[in-house]
């Protein structure tokens, strides 16, 4: 029968004063906050950064999670984090706030269809008018017969 060999491993590594602390190294960091303030810039510059198609970028530059400006978005559409000072505390949405912000997100995607609808009917009125003229221009003309 065999024995099972032991190998020892020497280490003499050490680790120097030089080397790169560990993630932890001094303890955990303070969790960051944010003010309904800031809160809402960052809701305006994420906006306006989506418009430019940089919407992704974003998000990483600034250490936010797409997360927290879904929460962010649900605040302001239900009014509250509009007029709140610094440290006040926010809390969670009441079932009426809940409905004002889903009936306001309804409210602003009906007047985009409107919005869209109002542009296509002025269109296709142009392009009625367009053919109608077409159509009494072809009228009027006489057709040349050849002699």
């Amino acid at each position: 029968m065999s024995s099972p060999s032991l190998i020892v491993v020497r280490d003499d590594s050490s680790m120097s004063k030089n080397s790169s602390p560990g993630p932890r190294a001094g303890g955990p960091s303070a969790r960051r906050s944010f003010t309904p303030a800031q809160k809402l810039e960052h809701l305006a510059a994420y906006e306006d950064a989506i418009s430019r198609n940089g919407g992704g970028a974003y998000l990483p530059e600034q250490g936010i999670y797409s997360s927290q400006i879904t929460e962010w978005r649900k605040l302001r559409d239900a009014g509250v984090l509009q007029g709140k000072k610094a440290g006040e505390k926010i809390g969670r949405l009441t079932p009426e706030q809940s409905e004002i912000a889903r009936l306001r997100r309804q409210l602003d995607q009906s007047e985009q269809r409107l919005a869209t609808t109002e542009v296509a009917l002025e269109i296709m009125s142009k392009m009625h008018e367009l053919l109608e003229n077409l159509s009494k221009s072809s009228r009027d003309e006489t057709p040349q017969t050849k002699p």
